[in-house]
């Protein structure tokens, strides 16, 4: 099979690409800079044009300028034509009133069941590596659909993650709902190598489509767990000419697509 890297787009690229289709019109996106935002502003301007940015630092519904990124969300040029700038309690209380459709989050860790480890990797007393924390991630987890956009690696892709910091289905079947997240959870995790949804029943997580070029055993032999593929599993469509030209419009200096 062709490798992805003999393609005309990068890593970086697809998954902002294969991120974007995973939204709809009309949805309040929270979302952080990077590939997130990328991803929530190439899917407004293509094929949801009524999609609603959300930015933790209090931003409700902003324009973003092509080739003017803003490396943070509490950068002023967040705040383009914005429907309103809250205080960040506020954008809290949205998530919690239920006005958030979709949360992009990463991590370092995510295990079988969608939870994200972004607090530390090793011996909770003594940490091998200390990563940034929560944020905003654990309440985004705990009260939206989430979106995640990673690199497909074992040491990512784990058994069980050393923190969860971030909710997903907790230990499968209804365990997420009867800790007092009846709401929520995750939706989509889109990787260089497929993309992954959730068993409806175990609440695991499972291959709904490979990338053009990946084989299934690619997928199994970068996964840490055992992981099954979706009954209908198909093959996603190939970025196109019209979604890179917007994405590279966006991002003329590949800040975040390299």
């Amino acid at each position: 099979m062709t490798s992805l890297l003999q393609r005309n787009y990068t890593s970086s690229e697809l998954l902002a690409v294969m991120a974007s289709r995973t939204l709809a019109d009309g949805q309040t996106v929270f979302a952080g800079v990077g590939i997130p935002l990328l991803a929530a502003t190439l899917a407004q301007r293509l094929h949801a044009p009524g999609i609603t940015l959300l930015f933790e630092g209090g931003v409700l519904g902003p324009f973003i300028v092509p080739g003017e990124l803003p490396p943070s969300t509490n950068e002023q040029r967040c705040t383009r034509r914005a429907n309103m700038i809250l205080p960040i309690t506020d954008v809290l209380l949205l998530l919690q009133r239920g006005y958030v459709d979709i949360g992009f989050l990463g991590g370092a860790q995510i295990d079988r069941y969608g939870n994200i480890n972004t607090s530390f990797i090793g011996d909770p007393a003594k940490p091998k590596t200390r990563l940034p924390g929560t944020g905003g991630g654990n309440d985004i987890a705990s009260l939206a659909k989430i979106v995640v956009a990673m690199k497909h690696e074992k040491r990512r892709f784990v058994e069980k993650v050393d923190f969860i910091t971030s909710p997903g289905f907790l230990s499968g079947g209804d365990s997420r709902a009867r800790a007092g997240l009846p709401t929520g959870g995750m939706h989509k995790i889109v990787t260089d190598l497929a993309i992954l949804g959730v068993d409806p029943a175990s609440k695991k997580l499972r291959v709904e489509a490979l990338h053009p070029g990946v084989a299934a055993d690619q997928v199994r032999a970068n996964t840490g767990f055992s992981i099954d593929f979706a009954p209908n599993a198909t093959v996603t469509d190939l970025p196109t000419g019209r979604e890179l030209e917007v994405l590279r419009q966006l991002d003329p200096a590949q800040l975040y697509t390299a």
